[in-house]
């Protein structure tokens, strides 16, 4: 299987030297609102690197489920291997990918957790069977066989509870961001690419870098 005629121009967009001056977390928000528009589903999705003990990165696909002032939330189990990766080092990196609008957000920044109550206020607003899967399933850890985990998640549906607590090992993050790249694709690969990185006083410093 050949791989190397599969290509295309990126036609969709451009960025001018003006959006330099801009400010990067309103920036994000205006993209992010303009791919929500297009109804893709999961427009929210990003891929979070960390690296573990083991000095090897990893990847996975993760939500995000709120824009703070100060970083970006999302949810995990914290005994998972993504929260066992950030107890060894909060430094991680986010990307979104929006192949239908031709961009790229690259970000880097630490994480930490988000209090206690504002991971049971998000936990007890997910639908029930949500709850309830985040409930029976002990994140990246071996099991036999599918239906092993069935039936952990039988178990705890069998309950009809009104409302289930949420486990102490799971909850939120906030990725803070310190260093923003923005990419839009352009003809002959001529890609634009503006980098914003925050400085010691909190301001964002910005530039253009080749593609």
């Amino acid at each position: 299987m050949s791989l190397q005629d599969d290509r295309k121009e990126y036609l969709n967009g451009e960025l001018n030297d003006d959006i330099l001056s801009a400010n990067p977390r309103e920036m994000f928000l205006a993209w992010l609102e303009e791919y929500r528009l297009l109804g893709n589903p999961d427009s929210t999705a990003f891929s979070l690197s960390t690296v573990g003990k083991d000095g090897f990165p990893d990847s996975r696909i993760v939500l995000l489920k709120e824009i703070r002032h100060d970083g970006f939330v999302f949810y995990t189990n914290y005994n998972s291997k993504k929260g066992q990766d950030i107890a060894v080092s909060p430094n991680v990196h986010a990307l979104f990918f929006w192949p239908e609008m031709e961009r790229q957000i690259r970000i880097k920044g630490h994480v930490k957790k988000i209090s206690r109550a504002d991971s049971e206020k998000y936990f007890l607003s997910r639908p029930k069977l949500s709850q309830l899967g985040a409930l029976s399933s002990n994140q990246s850890e071996k099991i036999n066989s599918r239906s092993d985990l069935e039936l952990k998640f039988n178990s705890f549906k069998s309950k009809s509870l009104d409302e289930y607590n949420c486990p102490d090992d799971w909850g939120g993050y906030c990725l803070s961001f310190e260093k923003i790249e923005f990419w839009q694709g352009r003809r002959s690969r001529m890609h634009d690419r503006i980098v914003f990185e925050i400085k010691s006083n909190l301001e964002w410093d910005s530039f253009r870098v080749q593609p």
